[in-house]
């Protein structure tokens, strides 16, 4: 896809405007989603969005807009809606565009060369595959609620008048499968997902085996007392509770006092073994790319080392404000955003303890799967209380399922009780964790 022929288009009409700088932003992509069900295709979707999107200073106001259009009276109209934002913006000093750099990672695995020639009946084949294979997992497996494949090739552009020019294209696709279970009665859905830059890349198999034991796991679950006990979270579980965290981390909440970490870099506040990054450029991550959203180079950034905060998340602007280098954190929610600060990989590093080693330490307590109501937690005062599901463990062993829990706490306090973390790290979106063990938690049940 040429993308240069539209950034070229607007320079053309940038040009003896008033302006002091600009940035332009070319974005397009081929996105494929396939639904199938009771072994037929329920739908299919091809879509071809391509836009660009212009940011502009001009006394010290920054302007954006955007088009989706890309003829020139259109292209036009972005400029003079660019211009006119500009001026009506209150003048911030902190406002410019990134220097170029000389030169940008190398991440060859970011594109699947095979993936656009593949013919399309395999893509179907491949949907169809996962509903047969996830109801092979277990008799009580009775039906699938969705099974879908999808893809996206797709296109990045960046370019200021500073000499930026940051191009790069990438690929992706996902499977994803929800499956019910039917026993004595009750009924539990279980749902899985993978996601890789390769076609190659995604285990069908491990897909269906995890959605459909997820399904079968809770089927003719109990009942607990409350009781403040040991508890394991599943790498899933650890993960959503980190992505709460994820927004302490960046510059921009800490300077506004919306963060938990404000002002605490040099602390000891998790445990010695706890470390976090960011790394952008992580093999198959689904943030992964060798510029961020402004054209910086992405890197690996060290959040939190053996337990110690060691500092936060910028962009351009708010390390210019603050006083800090770029650590390439400026992400786009498309063409229709203006780029912000935000996270690429973040993730908990792995330990060495298997799930059997998490268990052991474990004398009555629970190993907790599933979490509801996430998004409820608190994410500047860190406080949350979530329902539950999972098994009550007894002498390191699991001894049945268990559902109607609710997990109440802190997160720092939370993470700062972790006495041993897993070996299967796992991204869900954006963010990944392993699975973690808890020194005590509180748990409300019946």
């Amino acid at each position: 896809m040429e993308l240069t022929q539209h950034a070229d288009a607007v320079e053309r009409l940038l040009k003896g405007r008033q302006i002091d700088a600009y940035e332009i932003a070319v974005a397009g992509s081929r996105d494929l989603a396939i639904e199938v069900k009771q072994g037929k295709v329920d739908a299919f979707r091809v879509a071809e969005p391509l836009g660009v999107s212009l940011r502009l200073l001009s006394g010290k106001g920054m302007g954006f807009s955007y088009s989706t259009a890309l003829d020139e009276a259109s292209l036009s109209r972005m400029v003079e809606g660019a211009l006119v934002a500009a001026q009506v913006q209150t003048p911030d000093e902190f406002l410019a565009f990134p220097e170029s750099s000389p030169s940008y990672p190398d991440t060859p695995w970011l594109f699947d060369p095979e993936l656009p020639a593949l013919d399309e009946s395999l893509k179907v084949g491949r949907a169809l595959e996962l509903e047969r294979l996830v109801l092979d997992v277990d008799p009580r497996v009775k039906r699938v609620r969705k099974c879908s494949y999808g893809e996206s090739i797709y296109h990045s552009l960046v370019r200021n008048s500073l000499g930026l020019n940051a191009a790069y294209s990438g690929t992706y696709n996902t499977c994803s499968v929800s499956a019910v279970a039917e026993s004595g009665g009750d009924a539990q859905t279980g749902w899985d997902y993978a996601f890789s830059p390769s076609f190659a890349g995604v285990d069908l198999a491990a897909v269906a085996r995890g959605a459909g034991r997820k399904a079968t796991a809770l089927l003719g679950a109990r009942t607990l007392t409350t009781m403040r006990c040991p508890a394991v979270l599943d790498n899933r579980v650890a993960a959503a509770l980190l992505d709460v965290l994820a927004g302490s981390f960046l510059a921009e909440n800490v300077h506004k006092g919306k963060s938990l970490l404000a002002g605490r870099v040099g602390e000891k506040l998790f445990p010695e073994f706890f470390s976090v990054r960011d790394n952008g450029l992580l093999p198959g991550g689904m943030g992964s790319a060798p510029c961020d959203g402004e054209g910086v180079p992405q890197r690996d950034t060290a959040l939190v080392v053996s337990g110690v905060l060691q500092g936060y998340l910028y962009d351009s602007y708010w390390g210019r404000r603050l006083g800090e280098r770029s650590t390439g954190n400026a992400v786009r929610g498309g063409i229709k955003n203006p780029p912000r600060v935000g996270t690429h990989n973040l993730h908990l590093e792995p330990g060495d303890a298997g799930l059997t080693s998490l268990l052991s330490g474990v004398g009555k307590g629970v190993y907790i799967t599933e979490v509801m109501g996430m998004h409820t937690a608190n994410p500047i005062s860190g406080d949350f209380s979530v329902g539950a599901a999972g098994f009550y463990v007894e002498d390191g062993e699991i001894r049945y399922p268990v559902k109607g829990l609710a997990l109440a706490g802190n997160l720092l306090e939370l993470f700062g009780r972790v006495d041993q973390v897993g070996s299967d790290l796992r991204f869900f979106g954006p963010t990944g964790s392993p699975s973690l063990r808890i020194a005590e938690l509180a748990v409300s049940g019946t």
